[in-house]
């Protein structure tokens, strides 16, 4: 079957997208707006974009009311922001920092979540959180009614029980994004798969009949 994209709804749109562009990790955002005061909000429309520099962009949208998310506001303002990564441990958590609280009622005292200070940032990340990145705001760019952020990060935290030599992950299983409204997957199923050199492959390739 083909499906239209232009024949579509906004709203099937979406629906087909976030469930075929699947998982997705999670950016759960700690950003300061200009009173001080921390919001917290998760968003899967996330990833990293390059290693030179170390690039994360993320898709925020707008409310329903058609107004700019509190997120967005708040990087643009400050020019800084945190990325704290969702394990399971997290996960009732992350769910509740997701309603649509009041501009007066902070997410971090209704999840039970503590911070910690960030080191070249002034954005505090996450003290529960195994692994943050500290992120500066390189640009951001609307993109019809979304807001595109490209932030470089400028400080990983790592808890000590992650790492391994040469700096090497070890058990680190965050929790991701699938299918909407409400669908999460685990990462703790996994295997390996070399990488094949042409030579190799060529060995093992089918001789042509």
């Amino acid at each position: 079957m083909q499906i239209d994209p232009s024949l579509q709804t906004k709203q099937d749109n979406y629906k087909l997208l976030v469930n075929l562009v699947v998982p997705r990790p999670i950016a759960w955002i700690t950003s300061l707006n200009q009173t001080g005061s921390i919001n917290l909000a998760p968003f899967s429309f996330f990833n990293a974009i390059g290693a030179d520099p170390m690039y994360v962009v993320i898709g925020i949208g707008r409310r329903d009311t058609g107004t700019p998310k509190d997120t967005a506001n708040n990087i643009e303002s400050t020019g800084d922001f945190v990325v704290n990564l969702v394990t399971e441990d997290l996960l009732t958590a992350m769910n509740i920092s997701a309603a649509d609280f009041p501009a007066d009622e902070s997410e971090l005292t209704a999840a039970q979540l503590q911070t910690a200070p960030s080191f070249r940032v002034k954005t505090p990340r996450l003290r529960e959180a195994h692994a943050s990145l500290e992120c500066k705001l390189f640009q951001s760019q609307p993109i019809g009614t979304n807001k595109l952020i490209i932030a470089e990060i400028v400080m990983f935290h790592v808890a000590d029980h992650l790492l391994g030599p040469r700096l090497h992950i070890n058990n680190f299983a965050p929790i991701g994004r699938l299918g909407s409204p409400s669908t999460y997957c685990r990462t703790t199923d996994r295997f390996e798969l070399p990488r094949l050199t042409y030579e190799a492959w060529r060995k093992t390739a089918p001789r042509p009949k």
